[in-house]
Protein backbone atom coordinates (compact mmCIF):
# COMPACT_ATOMS: atom_id res chain seq x y z
CA UNK A 1 0.00 0.00 0.00
CA UNK A 2 1.29 3.70 -0.34
CA UNK A 3 1.62 5.95 1.86
CA UNK A 4 -1.33 8.05 1.68
CA UNK A 5 -3.66 4.67 1.49
CA UNK A 6 -2.01 3.93 5.09
CA UNK A 7 -3.10 6.84 6.33
CA UNK A 8 -6.01 7.01 4.88
CA UNK A 9 -6.97 3.02 6.13
CA UNK A 10 -5.60 4.30 9.82
CA UNK A 11 -8.31 7.49 9.73
CA UNK A 12 -10.71 5.73 8.44
CA UNK A 13 -10.56 2.73 11.09
CA UNK A 14 -10.49 6.02 13.66
CA UNK A 15 -13.80 6.93 12.28
CA UNK A 16 -15.61 3.89 12.37
CA UNK A 17 -14.99 3.53 15.92
CA UNK A 18 -16.01 6.95 16.58
CA UNK A 19 -19.44 6.59 14.54
CA UNK A 20 -19.83 3.33 16.78
CA UNK A 21 -19.47 4.62 19.99
CA UNK A 22 -22.04 7.50 18.45
CA UNK A 23 -24.27 5.74 17.81
CA UNK A 24 -24.13 3.32 20.85
CA UNK A 25 -24.50 6.26 22.67
CA UNK A 26 -27.47 7.68 20.05
CA UNK A 27 -29.54 4.36 21.21
CA UNK A 28 -28.98 5.20 24.81
CA UNK A 29 -30.28 8.92 24.56
CA UNK A 30 -33.82 9.62 25.47
CA UNK A 31 -35.36 12.58 23.84
CA UNK A 32 -35.65 15.13 26.92
CA UNK A 33 -32.85 17.83 27.35
CA UNK A 34 -31.32 16.66 30.63
CA UNK A 35 -30.36 13.21 28.95
CA UNK A 36 -29.46 14.86 25.63
CA UNK A 37 -27.66 17.76 26.74
CA UNK A 38 -26.39 16.62 30.45
CA UNK A 39 -26.26 12.26 29.94
CA UNK A 40 -28.41 12.36 32.57
CA UNK A 41 -26.18 14.03 34.80
CA UNK A 42 -24.63 10.55 35.85
CA UNK A 43 -20.51 10.77 34.42
CA UNK A 44 -17.90 8.78 36.64
CA UNK A 45 -14.23 9.91 36.99
CA UNK A 46 -12.91 8.19 33.59
CA UNK A 47 -15.15 9.59 31.10
CA UNK A 48 -15.54 13.07 33.22
CA UNK A 49 -11.72 13.56 33.73
CA UNK A 50 -11.58 12.32 29.98
CA UNK A 51 -14.32 13.90 28.86
CA UNK A 52 -12.96 17.53 30.48
CA UNK A 53 -9.31 16.83 29.18
CA UNK A 54 -10.13 15.55 25.60
CA UNK A 55 -12.61 19.02 25.37
CA UNK A 56 -9.40 21.31 27.08
CA UNK A 57 -6.58 19.85 24.33
CA UNK A 58 -7.51 21.23 20.79
CA UNK A 59 -4.92 22.17 18.05
CA UNK A 60 -4.16 25.17 20.47
CA UNK A 61 -2.12 22.66 22.19
CA UNK A 62 -1.17 20.53 19.61
CA UNK A 63 -0.48 22.88 16.91
CA UNK A 64 -0.77 26.37 18.80
CA UNK A 65 1.88 25.45 20.78
CA UNK A 66 4.92 24.06 19.00
CA UNK A 67 3.90 26.86 16.34
CA UNK A 68 5.05 29.49 19.22
CA UNK A 69 7.71 27.35 20.96
CA UNK A 70 9.43 27.41 17.49
CA UNK A 71 9.66 31.02 17.71
CA UNK A 72 10.01 31.90 21.34
CA UNK A 73 11.66 28.49 22.61
CA UNK A 74 11.15 26.52 26.20
CA UNK A 75 10.36 29.09 27.93
CA UNK A 76 6.63 28.68 26.50
CA UNK A 77 6.36 25.62 28.88
CA UNK A 78 6.48 27.84 31.83
CA UNK A 79 4.68 30.51 30.38
CA UNK A 80 1.24 28.20 29.75
CA UNK A 81 1.67 24.56 31.39
CA UNK A 82 3.41 25.01 34.58
CA UNK A 83 0.60 27.43 35.45
CA UNK A 84 -2.76 25.71 34.04
CA UNK A 85 -1.51 22.46 35.73
CA UNK A 86 -2.66 24.55 38.91
CA UNK A 87 -4.81 27.01 37.93
CA UNK A 88 -7.36 24.59 36.18
CA UNK A 89 -7.97 22.17 38.58
CA UNK A 90 -8.53 25.05 41.24
CA UNK A 91 -11.02 26.76 39.21
CA UNK A 92 -12.96 23.61 38.73
CA UNK A 93 -13.85 23.28 42.49
CA UNK A 94 -13.75 26.95 43.43
CA UNK A 95 -16.29 27.54 40.74
CA UNK A 96 -17.00 24.49 38.94
CA UNK A 97 -18.38 21.97 41.85
CA UNK A 98 -20.69 25.18 43.27
CA UNK A 99 -21.99 25.54 39.96
CA UNK A 100 -22.74 22.18 39.26
CA UNK A 101 -24.33 21.54 42.77
CA UNK A 102 -26.50 24.65 42.12
CA UNK A 103 -27.34 23.56 38.69
CA UNK A 104 -28.76 20.05 39.97
CA UNK A 105 -30.80 21.94 42.61
CA UNK A 106 -31.77 24.59 40.54
CA UNK A 107 -32.67 21.69 37.50
CA UNK A 108 -30.30 24.12 34.93
CA UNK A 109 -28.52 22.94 32.39
CA UNK A 110 -26.88 25.50 30.98
CA UNK A 111 -24.00 27.80 32.72
CA UNK A 112 -26.52 30.61 31.40
CA UNK A 113 -29.89 29.07 32.51
CA UNK A 114 -27.94 28.25 35.69
CA UNK A 115 -27.24 31.81 36.41
CA UNK A 116 -29.88 32.90 34.88
CA UNK A 117 -32.36 31.35 37.58
CA UNK A 118 -29.45 32.33 40.34
CA UNK A 119 -29.59 36.16 39.64
CA UNK A 120 -33.91 35.76 38.69
CA UNK A 121 -32.62 37.58 35.33
CA UNK A 122 -33.75 36.70 31.51
CA UNK A 123 -31.48 39.27 30.85
CA UNK A 124 -28.58 37.66 32.29
CA UNK A 125 -29.01 34.13 30.35
CA UNK A 126 -29.47 36.04 26.76
CA UNK A 127 -26.43 38.22 27.55
CA UNK A 128 -24.36 35.11 28.86
CA UNK A 129 -25.05 33.59 25.51
CA UNK A 130 -23.98 36.12 23.33
CA UNK A 131 -20.92 36.09 24.74
CA UNK A 132 -20.70 32.62 24.86
CA UNK A 133 -21.04 32.60 21.06
CA UNK A 134 -19.26 35.23 19.97
CA UNK A 135 -15.94 34.01 21.61
CA UNK A 136 -16.85 30.16 21.10
CA UNK A 137 -17.13 30.58 17.41
CA UNK A 138 -13.79 31.82 16.65
CA UNK A 139 -12.13 28.95 19.20
CA UNK A 140 -14.03 26.67 17.40
CA UNK A 141 -12.26 27.91 13.45
CA UNK A 142 -8.98 27.01 15.75
CA UNK A 143 -9.94 23.56 16.17
CA UNK A 144 -10.81 23.51 12.28
CA UNK A 145 -8.05 24.88 11.08
CA UNK A 146 -5.28 22.80 12.81
CA UNK A 147 -7.45 19.90 10.87
CA UNK A 148 -6.95 21.34 7.64
CA UNK A 149 -3.49 22.02 8.13
CA UNK A 150 -2.27 18.67 9.58
CA UNK A 151 -4.44 17.05 6.50
CA UNK A 152 -2.80 19.24 3.76
CA UNK A 153 0.66 18.88 5.12
CA UNK A 154 0.03 14.83 5.40
CA UNK A 155 -1.70 13.85 2.49
CA UNK A 156 1.36 16.41 0.12
CA UNK A 157 -1.98 18.44 -0.87
CA UNK A 158 -3.82 15.60 -2.21
CA UNK A 159 -6.54 16.70 -0.05
CA UNK A 160 -7.20 20.40 0.34
CA UNK A 161 -6.57 22.48 3.33
CA UNK A 162 -10.56 23.48 2.82
CA UNK A 163 -12.51 19.83 1.91
CA UNK A 164 -10.63 18.30 5.05
CA UNK A 165 -11.72 21.52 7.34
CA UNK A 166 -15.75 20.46 6.03
CA UNK A 167 -15.14 17.02 5.88
CA UNK A 168 -14.80 17.30 10.23
CA UNK A 169 -17.42 19.42 10.59
CA UNK A 170 -19.24 17.28 9.13
CA UNK A 171 -18.22 14.76 10.31
CA UNK A 172 -18.82 16.06 14.54
CA UNK A 173 -21.91 17.52 13.27
CA UNK A 174 -23.17 14.10 12.31
CA UNK A 175 -22.67 12.14 15.79
CA UNK A 176 -22.94 14.68 18.33
CA UNK A 177 -26.52 15.77 16.65
CA UNK A 178 -27.53 12.47 16.77
CA UNK A 179 -26.27 11.27 20.17
CA UNK A 180 -26.11 14.53 22.25
CA UNK A 181 -23.67 14.54 25.87
CA UNK A 182 -23.48 10.82 25.78
CA UNK A 183 -22.02 10.63 22.32
CA UNK A 184 -19.75 13.57 23.00
CA UNK A 185 -18.59 11.92 26.24
CA UNK A 186 -18.08 8.10 25.55
CA UNK A 187 -16.09 9.07 22.31
CA UNK A 188 -13.80 11.44 24.66
CA UNK A 189 -12.33 8.67 26.07
CA UNK A 190 -11.28 7.29 22.84
CA UNK A 191 -10.62 10.36 21.35
CA UNK A 192 -8.39 11.53 24.46
CA UNK A 193 -6.75 8.70 24.80
CA UNK A 194 -5.55 8.15 20.79
CA UNK A 195 -4.04 12.20 20.95
CA UNK A 196 -1.98 11.76 24.36
CA UNK A 197 -0.63 8.39 23.68
CA UNK A 198 0.02 9.62 19.89
CA UNK A 199 1.70 12.74 21.20
CA UNK A 200 4.33 10.90 23.92
CA UNK A 201 5.03 8.09 21.04
CA UNK A 202 5.89 10.68 18.44
CA UNK A 203 8.01 12.35 20.74
CA UNK A 204 10.17 9.45 20.90
CA UNK A 205 10.16 8.32 17.33
CA UNK A 206 10.91 12.04 16.43
CA UNK A 207 13.99 12.08 18.99
CA UNK A 208 15.12 9.19 18.32
CA UNK A 209 15.53 9.29 14.51
CA UNK A 210 17.74 12.68 14.90
CA UNK A 211 19.98 10.88 17.85
CA UNK A 212 17.95 11.62 20.80
CA UNK A 213 16.72 14.26 22.95
CA UNK A 214 20.42 15.02 23.95
CA UNK A 215 21.58 15.66 20.50
CA UNK A 216 18.83 17.67 19.31
CA UNK A 217 19.52 19.77 22.33
CA UNK A 218 22.94 20.16 21.29
CA UNK A 219 21.86 21.05 17.53
CA UNK A 220 19.57 23.66 18.96
CA UNK A 221 22.12 25.17 21.31
CA UNK A 222 24.60 25.38 18.41
CA UNK A 223 21.88 26.66 15.72
CA UNK A 224 19.66 28.34 17.82
CA UNK A 225 20.80 28.94 21.45
CA UNK A 226 17.99 31.55 22.39
CA UNK A 227 15.32 29.15 22.03
CA UNK A 228 16.92 27.24 25.22
CA UNK A 229 16.50 30.40 27.48
CA UNK A 230 13.86 32.74 28.58
CA UNK A 231 15.51 35.60 27.12
CA UNK A 232 13.91 39.04 26.58
CA UNK A 233 11.53 38.25 24.06
CA UNK A 234 8.40 40.73 24.06
CA UNK A 235 6.15 37.37 24.87
CA UNK A 236 7.95 36.71 28.23
CA UNK A 237 8.06 40.62 29.43
CA UNK A 238 6.68 41.12 32.97
CA UNK A 239 3.50 42.46 32.26
CA UNK A 240 2.81 40.04 28.89
CA UNK A 241 4.12 36.95 31.10
CA UNK A 242 1.68 37.45 34.41
CA UNK A 243 -1.45 39.24 32.41
CA UNK A 244 -1.03 35.59 30.33
CA UNK A 245 -0.83 33.62 33.34
CA UNK A 246 -3.94 35.56 34.39
CA UNK A 247 -6.04 34.25 31.02
CA UNK A 248 -4.83 31.34 30.65
CA UNK A 249 -5.42 30.11 34.40
CA UNK A 250 -9.14 31.63 34.34
CA UNK A 251 -10.24 31.02 31.11
CA UNK A 252 -10.98 27.58 30.66
CA UNK A 253 -13.57 27.44 33.66
CA UNK A 254 -15.50 30.01 31.27
CA UNK A 255 -15.39 27.26 27.92
CA UNK A 256 -19.32 26.98 28.41
CA UNK A 257 -18.10 23.46 27.17
CA UNK A 258 -16.26 22.89 29.76
CA UNK A 259 -18.67 23.88 32.60
CA UNK A 260 -21.61 22.00 31.21
CA UNK A 261 -19.46 18.53 31.45
CA UNK A 262 -18.81 19.73 34.99
CA UNK A 263 -22.59 19.89 35.59
CA UNK A 264 -22.89 16.26 34.45
CA UNK A 265 -20.96 15.24 36.94
CA UNK A 266 -22.37 12.16 39.34
CA UNK A 267 -20.87 13.82 42.64
CA UNK A 268 -18.56 16.24 44.56
CA UNK A 269 -16.03 12.75 44.62
CA UNK A 270 -15.89 12.72 40.81
CA UNK A 271 -14.64 15.99 40.57
CA UNK A 272 -12.31 15.75 43.21
CA UNK A 273 -10.97 12.48 41.15
CA UNK A 274 -10.80 14.92 38.17
CA UNK A 275 -9.07 17.67 39.33
CA UNK A 276 -6.21 15.20 41.00
CA UNK A 277 -5.47 13.60 37.71
CA UNK A 278 -5.19 17.04 35.83
CA UNK A 279 -1.74 18.15 36.67
CA UNK A 280 0.34 15.46 35.45
CA UNK A 281 -1.81 14.95 31.98
CA UNK A 282 -0.82 18.28 31.38
CA UNK A 283 2.49 17.80 31.93
CA UNK A 284 2.68 14.99 29.74
CA UNK A 285 0.77 16.65 27.28
CA UNK A 286 2.88 19.75 27.29
CA UNK A 287 6.38 19.09 27.75
CA UNK A 288 6.62 17.09 24.09
CA UNK A 289 4.99 19.73 22.19
CA UNK A 290 6.74 22.14 23.49
CA UNK A 291 9.86 20.65 23.09
CA UNK A 292 9.12 19.15 19.60
CA UNK A 293 8.39 22.90 18.53
CA UNK A 294 11.85 23.70 19.51
CA UNK A 295 13.18 20.94 17.77
CA UNK A 296 11.59 21.58 14.66
CA UNK A 297 12.67 25.19 14.30
CA UNK A 298 15.95 23.35 13.49
CA UNK A 299 14.76 20.63 11.64
CA UNK A 300 12.56 22.98 9.66
CA UNK A 301 13.89 26.87 9.86
CA UNK A 302 12.35 29.63 7.93
CA UNK A 303 8.67 28.98 9.14
CA UNK A 304 7.67 32.49 9.27
CA UNK A 305 4.82 33.83 11.47
CA UNK A 306 1.45 31.76 11.26
CA UNK A 307 3.17 29.01 9.25
CA UNK A 308 4.72 27.59 12.15
CA UNK A 309 1.60 26.21 12.64
CA UNK A 310 2.42 23.31 10.52
CA UNK A 311 5.70 22.87 12.39
CA UNK A 312 4.11 19.41 14.33
CA UNK A 313 2.79 17.94 10.76
CA UNK A 314 6.19 18.49 8.94
CA UNK A 315 7.75 16.17 11.55
CA UNK A 316 5.36 13.98 11.34
CA UNK A 317 5.82 14.04 7.99
CA UNK A 318 9.70 13.72 7.54
CA UNK A 319 9.84 10.92 10.75
CA UNK A 320 7.29 8.82 11.18
CA UNK A 321 6.35 5.58 9.49
CA UNK A 322 3.35 6.13 7.56
CA UNK A 323 1.23 3.91 10.05
CA UNK A 324 2.28 6.23 13.16
CA UNK A 325 1.31 9.22 10.20
CA UNK A 326 -2.36 8.09 9.89
CA UNK A 327 -2.30 7.67 13.84
CA UNK A 328 -0.79 11.06 14.27
CA UNK A 329 -3.24 12.74 12.07
CA UNK A 330 -6.02 10.40 14.27
CA UNK A 331 -4.93 11.95 16.92
CA UNK A 332 -5.22 15.74 15.54
CA UNK A 333 -8.82 14.71 14.39
CA UNK A 334 -9.41 13.39 18.08
CA UNK A 335 -8.03 16.50 19.75
CA UNK A 336 -10.66 18.84 17.44
CA UNK A 337 -13.79 16.45 17.63
CA UNK A 338 -13.72 16.13 21.32
CA UNK A 339 -13.53 20.28 21.68
CA UNK A 340 -15.79 20.70 18.63
CA UNK A 341 -18.65 17.87 19.89
CA UNK A 342 -18.78 19.66 23.27
CA UNK A 343 -19.26 23.51 21.50
CA UNK A 344 -21.50 22.66 19.02
CA UNK A 345 -23.67 20.46 21.81
CA UNK A 346 -23.50 23.42 24.13
CA UNK A 347 -24.16 26.55 21.65
CA UNK A 348 -27.11 24.29 20.66
CA UNK A 349 -28.23 23.77 24.17
CA UNK A 350 -28.07 27.37 25.21
CA UNK A 351 -30.20 28.63 22.01
CA UNK A 352 -32.80 26.59 23.40
CA UNK A 353 -33.28 27.32 26.96
CA UNK A 354 -31.59 30.41 27.11
CA UNK A 355 -32.97 32.60 23.86
CA UNK A 356 -35.89 30.76 22.78
CA UNK A 357 -37.98 30.12 26.23
CA UNK A 358 -37.75 33.84 26.87
CA UNK A 359 -39.51 34.26 23.72
CA UNK A 360 -41.75 30.82 23.96
CA UNK A 361 -41.57 30.03 27.48
CA UNK A 362 -44.09 27.00 26.34
CA UNK A 363 -41.56 25.67 23.91
CA UNK A 364 -42.02 21.91 23.72
CA UNK A 365 -38.63 19.75 25.03
CA UNK A 366 -38.67 17.34 21.79
CA UNK A 367 -39.16 20.87 20.18
CA UNK A 368 -36.08 21.71 21.93
CA UNK A 369 -33.91 19.42 21.27
CA UNK A 370 -34.75 19.38 17.74
CA UNK A 371 -33.94 23.20 17.09
CA UNK A 372 -31.06 22.57 19.26
CA UNK A 373 -30.05 20.03 16.10
CA UNK A 374 -30.85 22.12 13.21
CA UNK A 375 -29.08 25.22 15.10
CA UNK A 376 -25.71 23.01 15.15
CA UNK A 377 -26.00 23.00 12.13
CA UNK A 378 -25.62 26.57 10.87
CA UNK A 379 -23.25 26.88 13.11
CA UNK A 380 -21.18 24.48 11.51
CA UNK A 381 -21.20 26.90 8.22
CA UNK A 382 -20.50 30.18 10.60
CA UNK A 383 -17.73 28.25 11.85
CA UNK A 384 -16.33 27.43 8.44
CA UNK A 385 -16.51 30.55 6.84
CA UNK A 386 -14.03 32.28 9.69
CA UNK A 387 -11.59 29.19 9.09
CA UNK A 388 -11.66 29.59 5.14
CA UNK A 389 -11.00 33.42 5.83
CA UNK A 390 -8.22 32.14 8.27
CA UNK A 391 -7.63 35.77 9.68
CA UNK A 392 -4.64 34.61 12.15
CA UNK A 393 -2.47 32.11 13.59
CA UNK A 394 -4.44 29.49 15.45
CA UNK A 395 -2.55 30.51 18.71
CA UNK A 396 -3.20 34.58 17.85
CA UNK A 397 -7.06 33.21 17.32
CA UNK A 398 -7.63 31.11 20.69
CA UNK A 399 -5.86 34.17 23.05
CA UNK A 400 -8.78 36.44 21.59
CA UNK A 401 -11.37 34.23 22.31
CA UNK A 402 -9.49 33.12 25.71
CA UNK A 403 -9.23 36.64 26.79
CA UNK A 404 -13.15 37.32 25.52
CA UNK A 405 -13.89 34.33 28.61
CA UNK A 406 -12.02 35.80 31.25
CA UNK A 407 -14.77 38.37 31.18
CA UNK A 408 -17.68 36.29 32.79
CA UNK A 409 -14.99 34.70 35.22
CA UNK A 410 -16.03 37.19 37.81
CA UNK A 411 -19.86 36.74 37.34
CA UNK A 412 -19.17 33.13 37.42
CA UNK A 413 -17.68 32.93 40.64
CA UNK A 414 -19.52 35.89 42.46
CA UNK A 415 -22.98 34.94 41.41
CA UNK A 416 -22.24 31.32 43.69
CA UNK A 417 -20.36 33.04 46.31
CA UNK A 418 -21.35 36.43 46.97
CA UNK A 419 -25.67 36.88 48.24
CA UNK A 420 -25.45 40.80 47.57
CA UNK A 421 -24.28 40.12 43.91
CA UNK A 422 -26.86 40.44 41.64
CA UNK A 423 -28.31 40.64 37.95
CA UNK A 424 -27.31 44.58 37.43
CA UNK A 425 -23.82 43.69 38.80
CA UNK A 426 -23.32 40.68 36.35
CA UNK A 427 -24.48 42.56 33.28
CA UNK A 428 -22.66 45.54 34.54
CA UNK A 429 -19.36 43.09 34.84
CA UNK A 430 -19.75 41.52 31.91
CA UNK A 431 -20.41 44.33 29.48
CA UNK A 432 -18.12 46.35 31.20
CA UNK A 433 -15.36 44.03 30.76
CA UNK A 434 -15.92 43.27 26.91
CA UNK A 435 -15.86 47.08 26.23
CA UNK A 436 -12.62 47.78 28.26
CA UNK A 437 -11.08 44.38 26.87
CA UNK A 438 -12.23 45.74 23.21
CA UNK A 439 -10.23 49.30 24.01
CA UNK A 440 -7.15 47.80 24.77
CA UNK A 441 -6.98 46.08 21.82
CA UNK A 442 -7.10 48.84 20.16
CA UNK A 443 -3.54 50.26 20.30
CA UNK A 444 -0.93 47.75 18.56
CA UNK A 445 1.51 47.55 21.78
CA UNK A 446 -0.47 46.47 25.12
CA UNK A 447 -1.13 49.80 27.59
CA UNK A 448 1.91 49.32 30.08
CA UNK A 449 3.50 46.40 28.79
CA UNK A 450 0.08 44.90 30.15
CA UNK A 451 -1.89 42.62 27.97
CA UNK A 452 -5.64 43.58 27.27
CA UNK A 453 -6.90 40.68 28.66
CA UNK A 454 -5.60 42.26 32.32
CA UNK A 455 -7.27 45.78 31.73
CA UNK A 456 -10.84 43.96 30.52
CA UNK A 457 -10.70 41.60 34.10
CA UNK A 458 -9.58 44.83 35.83
CA UNK A 459 -13.20 46.09 34.59
CA UNK A 460 -15.04 43.49 35.00
CA UNK A 461 -14.11 42.78 38.80
CA UNK A 462 -14.48 46.33 39.66
CA UNK A 463 -18.04 46.74 38.38
CA UNK A 464 -19.04 43.38 40.04
CA UNK A 465 -17.76 45.02 43.23
CA UNK A 466 -18.94 48.29 43.07
CA UNK A 467 -22.22 48.10 41.26
CA UNK A 468 -23.93 46.14 44.35
CA UNK A 469 -23.02 48.84 46.51
CA UNK A 470 -24.46 51.69 44.86
CA UNK A 471 -27.39 50.12 42.90
CA UNK A 472 -30.88 50.72 44.29
CA UNK A 473 -32.73 47.63 45.32
CA UNK A 474 -35.95 46.90 43.14
CA UNK A 475 -37.07 44.60 40.15
CA UNK A 476 -34.39 43.22 38.26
Amino acid sequence: MSRLAVIAAVIAAYLVVVAVIGAVAARRTRANPEDYFLGGRAARTVVLFMALFGTNVTPFVLMGIPGIAYHDGVGVFGMNAAIVALGIPLTFWLIGEPARRAARNLGAITPAELYARRLDSKAVGVVMFALFFAFTVPYMATAVLGVGLAVDVLSDGTVPFAAAAAGILLVTLAYTAAGGMRATMWTNVFQGATFLVFVVVAFFVITGRHGGVAALFEQVAAQAPALLVKGDRPAFAFGRWNSWALAISLTVIAFPHMLVRIFAARGPQTLKNTCMLYPPALVLLWAPVVLLGVFGAVLFPGLEGKHSDRVLPLLVRADLPPVLQGVGLAGILAAVMSTLDAQLLTLSSMLGRDVLRVVRPDLAPRAEVRIGRLFTLGLGLVVYAVVVARPASIFEIAAFAFSGYVMLVPTLYLGLAWPRFDARAALASMAGGVVVLGAAMVPEAPPLGVLPVAWGLAAAVALALVVPRFARAGPR
